[in-house]
């Protein structure tokens, strides 16, 4: 490795290590001349720390830096406390994963009832839900997404690593009615629990 090539993968390191976000090759070709090979600088970077505790990935094309997989266990600190998603969070979690984005209206008629605000502070709280792009559609409304802490608390490279229909059928979570692929296996669900706790299994 010459001592241009050298310098640019130490610049691309140091970007990485500052940014608090994930960086776009594109982001990060701002830094360098035009002409500049940052997928080639980002491949030997990545292959640099294969191996190490901390490693260098990618999703949906944005790089950045991961403490090493195998290692989570031992970093992990315990902690004595409850807490689950109610039914009606994890209905309502699950909707946006596999319909995102999907406006709070679409919740509803999916689920067939009602959605509580509390609800959806508590997934926002949590980091797993965010605010989507607004419809081109009368009235522009809303739309929700998951996030990227979704992803990570759940495992997930990316959302083609949801688990599918017959996986959800077999956990319960998804009603076997052809109609509408609702959530829910009744209407007598409602959403007055809006004091969910975090965490819990999404599958």
């Amino acid at each position: 490795m010459n001592t241009e090539d050298f310098d640019a993968i130490r610049l691309i390191e140091a970007l990485l290590f500052a940014s608090a976000e994930p960086l776009s090759e594109k982001a990060l070709a701002r830094h360098f001349t035009e002409g500049t090979d940052v997928a080639a600088l980002l491949a030997r970077l990545q292959s640099d720390y294969a191996g190490r505790g901390v490693n260098l990935f990618e999703r949906d094309g944005t790089w950045a830096f991961r403490t090493a997989a195998d290692l989570g266990d031992r970093l992990r600190i315990e902690k004595s406390q409850v807490r689950k998603l109610s039914r009606v969070a994890v209905e309502t979690l699950a909707i946006i994963a596999y319909h995102q984005p999907v406006s709070r209206a679409e919740i509803e008629t999916i689920r067939g009832v009602a959605t509580a605000r509390g609800t959806l502070d508590v997934l926002i709280e949590a980091g797993w839900i965010k605010p989507g792009r607004r419809r081109e559609t009368p009235g522009r409304p809303g739309t929700w997404v998951t996030t990227d802490g979704f992803l990570d608390h759940f495992g997930l490279g990316g959302l083609a690593d949801l688990p599918g229909i017959d996986e959800l059928k077999a956990t319960g979570l998804l009603d076997k009615r052809p109609a509408i692929q609702t959530l829910t296996e009744s209407d007598e669900d409602t959403d007055d629990d809006e004091g969910d706790d975090q965490t819990g299994s999404l599958f």
